[in-house]
């Protein structure tokens, strides 16, 4: 009879702390979606203003009337604080646990990278989008700042934009705060 009551006991402890854990949990994923929605909205807007200019009327060279125009276009300046795992800390891990996650995540952009790079050679946007995107879960999970929110960006971009100049810049700005990353952690 006590075993039972004690059985018992356990199981109403148990199931209280997965319950409790399920409702932290949906917190913390409302809050995430939230965060990323705000972002995604002024990544958005950055995105969305990229300034054409009036078109210039100039002759050519050869052909005295024929009209050339050119279009200036604002490239996105890629300029992020330096990367921090404080999301993993709050989530209870230690400094040193936290260490060891973004320590697993630089050789995963070190693999994606180049996979990268090659579909920007083939002009595929969206095989592009869809690598950003794998490694872009990863980096904004254990946290911000640096390579998470040039992922962000960069993979928000993708989804719609098609721009080979714009891409390149994203790409230069991967590998640099890949290296940044790495410098950081070393």
């Amino acid at each position: 009879m006590l075993g039972l009551i004690l059985l018992s006991i356990f199981v109403l402890v148990v199931l209280s702390i997965i319950i409790f854990e399920v409702r932290n949990e949906r917190k913390y994923q409302e809050k995430r979606r939230q965060k990323r929605q705000k972002k995604k909205n002024v990544n958005v807007e950055k995105v969305s203003t990229l300034k054409v200019s009036k078109p210039k009327v100039e002759l050519a060279p050869k052909v005295p009337h024929k009209e050339v125009s050119k279009k200036t276009k604002k490239l996105p300046n890629c300029i992020y604080p330096l990367f921090t795992h404080v999301r993993l800390i709050e989530m209870g891990l230690s400094d040193e646990e936290a260490n060891e996650f973004v320590h697993e995540l630089i050789p995963q952009l070190e693999i994606q990278t180049p996979l990268i790079e090659e579909a920007f050679k083939k002009e595929d946007f969206h095989q592009m989008e869809r690598l950003t995107h794998s490694i872009k879960g990863s980096a904004t999970n254990l946290g911000t700042g640096g390579v998470s929110d040039l992922l962000v960006e960069c993979n928000t971009y993708l989804k719609t934009g098609t721009d080979k100049d714009i891409a390149k810049v994203y790409l230069d700005s991967l590998k640099h705060y890949t290296k940044t990353l790495k410098d950081q952690y070393t």
